[in-house]
């Protein structure tokens, strides 16, 4: 019996642009592929959440949410939508027009935030300190997708900011998130999440550096670039975590959270809820 195989159409009807650099059906097939990827993944995540212990979900959430962005953008990505035209900037290619994707920088919106928080949570820095990664990161996803708008030289002063931006995140993970994460006896883990994302993360720059920004690649080729990454960052940490948050104590981690936050000692009580016993009135003389 034949084997039907179905063709892919997505270009057909929904046609890229009149541009000197856009998406191939061979570019579409890809994004087909990478959505599967993430697709399947946040089932994993999803499936793999009903076997965790109450209160010990909390990676499994980030990541489901994560992987579902990623499952949205890319099958956008792949359906040839999510597109903006824009011109090149670079003296070798003045005049030409690019189908740039803001897509992806919205599944970056949601997934480098995501991979920040799970960082800080299990090495156990503040929570301010949380939200400051988590800051940062978006300064950094912002800078870049406005660069990828400005058809001059510019761009490259949101470049700049936005790089700027990924340098105090990778300090802040590499440098505050290690020393944290030694108190709470996760270093050796900590250390191989965090190096893995921090490995990948200063490839975007370079990323970008050659599609959006500097348009020496192809939309094909800095979708392949931007593809292979994203699977390694979010799905790739999915399932690091999956495996290595089996050996975790999340007691001692304190991520096992409570109507008072993320503040339970080992005893499972909250001494900086309770109320100081009211000073006994003085003698009389």
């Amino acid at each position: 019996m034949a084997i039907l195989v179905r063709e892919n159409d997505a270009l057909s009807i929904n046609p890229p642009p009149a541009a000197d650099n856009f998406l191939t059906t061979n570019g579409s097939n890809w994004l087909w592929a990478v959505t599967a990827i993430y697709l399947f993944t946040a089932l994993v995540a999803f499936g793999h959440s009903f076997a965790a212990r109450s209160g010990e979900r909390f990676f499994h959430y980030l990541f489901i949410v994560a992987n579902l962005v990623g499952t949205i953008a890319y099958f956008a990505a792949a359906s040839d939508l999510g597109w903006s035209l824009v011109g090149e900037s670079n003296s070798l290619s003045h005049g030409f027009t690019r189908q740039l994707f803001f897509v992806k920088y919205i599944l970056w919106v949601v997934s480098f935030p995501v991979v920040a928080i799970a960082l800080g949570v299990l090495s156990g820095v503040s929570w301010a300190t949380i939200l400051y990664n988590v800051a940062v990161s978006w300064i950094w996803v912002v800078s870049y997708l406005v660069g990828a708008y400005v058809s001059t030289n510019y761009k490259w002063g949101f470049f700049a900011f936005g790089t700027f931006a990924w340098l105090i995140l990778a300090l802040s993970t590499l440098h505050f998130g290690r020393q944290a994460s030694v108190r709470v006896g996760v270093n050796r883990d900590y250390l191989l999440l965090a190096g893995w994302a921090n490995l990948l993360w200063l490839l975007y720059p370079i990323a970008w550096g050659l599609s959006d920004g500097g348009n020496r690649i192809g939309v094909v080729a800095s979708w392949i670039f931007f593809g292979i990454l994203d699977v390694l960052l979010v799905p790739g940490l999915t399932y690091a975590i999956l495996l290595l948050s089996r050996r975790w104590d999340y007691g001692r981690l304190n991520i096992a959270f409570t109507q008072y936050g993320r503040v339970a000692t080992r005893e499972g009580t909250f001494p900086e809820k309770t109320t100081a016993p009211a000073a006994a009135p003085a003698a009389a003389v």
